[in-house]
């Protein structure tokens, strides 16, 4: 009986430190890959180009030149010569053939989530099925006419533990906006599979 309990007591550490020490590791693992990412893409180019430039590699350094880079951009954008040349240059990528795919469907998703035309920033519930039924999810166009359905809008419902999801063309009464929570909150609890704590989530905030 005693070893018993020694062995469920040791079970119950091991979890618990599981849950303490998962997300933490998940997290920086996340993280560091996507700096290394980022800090190698100009190295790499650049020693493509110029072999003997490998030596002066720092470590952050690309990292530090990309971000340099991108902010630089975003602010020349703002001008308005240099802002009508992206135009230009936008509007010649979305007329070529086999480019066009790839560069709209990449600049939509960006501009979704952080552009000026953010389609995840209204939180629904949505009943698909049945009206007994209801899940999470996010109108990402108000009118899809161009479908052949009137009175209808398009809404995201994201899988949980995946960044996939489905597309849906819903009837404007079955969806019910999401007003007391915000739509990260509300993305979050979907993709956890419902394990978040909102409540929690909104106490931390208004502290």
């Amino acid at each position: 009986m005693a070893q018993k309990n020694w062995l469920k007591s040791l079970l119950q550490y091991f979890l618990q430190g599981l849950i303490i020490l998962a997300p933490i590791v998940i997290t920086i693992w996340a993280l560091t890959s996507l700096f290394n990412f980022v800090d190698r893409i100009l190295p790499d180019i650049v020693e493509k180009i110029f072999p003997e430039t490998s030596a002066y590699y720092l470590r952050g350094m690309g990292f530090v030149v990309a971000i340099l880079i991108i902010l630089l951009v975003g602010y020349l954008s703002s001008s308005f010569v240099v802002g009508k040349l992206v135009e230009l240059f936008d509007s010649i990528l979305q007329k070529t053939p086999g480019i066009k795919i790839i560069y709209t469907t990449v600049k939509d998703f960006f501009e979704a989530f952080a552009g000026n035309k953010r389609k995840f920033d209204k939180a629904v519930l949505v009943a698909i099925e049945s009206t007994d039924i209801w899940r999470i999810g996010f109108v990402t166009q108000e009118e899809v006419a161009e479908f052949g359905l009137n009175e209808y809008v398009s809404v995201y419902v994201p899988q949980s533990y995946a960044f996939a999801g489905h597309l849906y063309f819903v009837k404007k009464e079955r969806v019910r906006l999401i007003t007391d929570i915000s739509s990260g909150d509300a993305m979050k609890f979907a993709i956890s599979g419902g394990v978040t704590n909102l409540e929690e989530d909104t106490h931390t905030k208004g502290d």
